[in-house]
């Protein structure tokens, strides 16, 4: 920080002292009540000191989230329009574009917390009681898969909390680290050994014109013979048979699922698992994603999922698999329910 800056928050800091004494020789304002500075004074640490009392469950908070946020931030957090999403995003901060949110990004739950509290609901700040806070912040780390469906958050239970991006941040230190390597280059020796040559790349016509991708060819060293051809087990596997043109009509019924499920090339965990190659594969099985305990058991219990068990899976959720994390209400037109079927069998081997 310069000279400047300081010698302004001095000046402040000397203003805000001498206030009450230049209030009461001008006859002006007032001293600050009890109230207005509790009012001002909200703020949450990372420890969870300054948490008011109260607590909140995550279906109490399910209820309140969709009567105060979920015009803006969806039913399941997944974000409405332009605005925020709250949920999804694991693995994504390496992205070139990723998802941060309360779950992915967020390092302390006191800011959660705090900002709800603070600045929420946009337009009716400060309307929601503590329970409701502490209800809605326990379902905002539902949606994320950070707790259990029975969990209550509390003053109790606050640190009990762990938040994936906890260790993500530090102090930047580079202008003493890193500055310095910088700015002292010696532009000198810079690479050792001899330059070996590892690619070709031959132009097709005039390469002051600029190429294309599919102008250019480019070879590289040969690779060995075993290496060229692959080995009989890691053969390209058979792909599940369908009908296209229902699984075309599936894919617009499975709009319905894309806010929490994704599909397809580079699909990854969201809200809820992939779903690639789900045809036949047991439930709970997804690599990387966090399922409910319902649905593990069901798995280990020899759950697979197929024409019988996804149909009535889809048609209701939390009535095929009770305790479920899925909250969607399920698909009550059968032909839309065989429609995303022939769409989940197109992307499944």
């Amino acid at each position: 920080m310069s000279k400047f800056p300081k010698v302004l928050m001095a000046t402040a800091l000397a203003t805000l002292t001498a206030a009450p004494a230049m209030a009461e020789k001008l006859g002006l304002g007032r001293a600050a009540t009890e109230a207005e500075i509790a009012a001002w004074d909200l703020d949450v640490f990372p420890d969870g000191s300054n948490l008011p009392e109260g607590s909140g469950d995550v279906f109490t908070g399910e209820e309140v989230f969709a009567e105060h946020c979920a015009v803006c931030h969806g039913d399941f957090a997944e974000g409405v329009g332009n605005w925020p999403k709250l949920a999804g995003g694991e693995g994504t901060l390496a992205d070139e574009d990723p998802l941060k949110t309360v779950g992915s990004y967020w390092p302390y739950l006191s800011t959660t917390f705090d900002y709800v509290r603070r600045s929420m609901p946009f337009g009716n700040a400060q309307s929601l009681s503590n329970d409701d806070v502490y209800a809605i912040v326990a379902y905002i780390l539902y949606s994320n898969y950070l707790v259990d469906d029975d969990f209550t958050l509390s003053k109790d239970t606050f640190l009990d909390v762990e938040m994936p991006n906890a260790d993500g941040f530090f102090v930047d230190d580079r202008p003493e680290t890193e500055y310095p390597v910088f700015t002292e280059r010696c532009m000198e020796n810079c690479k050792p050994g001899a330059v070996e040559i590892t690619k070709t790349v031959v132009f097709k016509g005039d390469p002051n014109a600029g190429a294309s991708a599919d102008e250019v060819e480019t070879t590289a060293p040969a690779a060995s013979d075993e290496a060229a051809a692959p080995a009989a087990e890691d053969a390209a596997p058979v792909a599940v048979a369908f009908d296209t043109e229902l699984a075309e009509k599936g894919e617009k019924v499975f709009k319905k699922c894309k806010a929490c499920h994704k599909v397809g090339e580079g699909a990854k965990n969201g809200v809820g698992p992939m779903l690639n190659d789900v045809w036949e594969r047991a439930a709970g099985t997804v690599d990387g994603f966090k399922y409910s305990k319902p649905m593990m058991a069901a798995g280990e219990d020899g759950l697979v999922w197929n024409t019988e068990t996804l149909s009535g899976y889809l048609a209701d959720p939390r009535k095929y698999l009770k305790g479920n994390k899925m909250s969607f209400a399920g698909l009550k037109k059968d032909a839309d329910i065989e429609a995303v079927l022939e769409f989940l069998k197109s992307h499944s081997q």
